[in-house]
């Protein structure tokens, strides 16, 4: 079995907005050499998300109203009992947990086996600053 991991490192200037980072994961699958298997994306911080949806500026800008809807950004300790520790950033939880940790996508015949339209995207709840995306590839 092979097995390839590589960090991307990601640093939005907005608090909130979408990365589309399939390229750079098909990259990865190129390098690994996997025929056949599986690419593990992960966010690596608790207020970023990776999901897989369709490139399309309306659809994001949906998913951004819609989450500000459900957890607006306050930085008040008033609606978030977290930003009682200090930080603004209690709504950028919420964002992730609805918007996802990971995805995992079959590798077959060495590409990313996707359904139509599908891409990978890094969802920012809390930018400006640097954070980390897990690419593991696994497979023969």
């Amino acid at each position: 079995m092979k097995a390839l991991t590589r960090y991307l490192t990601m640093n939005v200037p907005r608090r909130m907005d979408f990365v589309n980072i399939t390229r750079e994961v098909e990259q990865v699958v190129r390098e690994s050499g996997v025929r056949e298997g599986l690419c593990l994306v992960n966010a690596m911080h608790i207020t970023a998300s990776v999901f897989i949806n369709d490139d399309e500026p309306g659809l994001h800008e949906d998913y951004k109203r819609w989450l500000e809807g459900l957890a607006p950004f306050y930085p008040s300790p008033s609606r978030y009992h977290h930003n009682r520790t200090g930080e603004d950033n209690g709504d950028a939880h919420h964002k992730r947990q609805i918007m996802g940790r990971e995805v995992v996508v079959a590798v077959t015949d060495a590409k990313l086996d996707f359904g139509p339209w599908e891409q990978i995207f890094y969802g920012e709840f809390d930018g400006r600053r640097p954070k980390r995306v897990l690419v593991k590839v696994i497979g023969e």
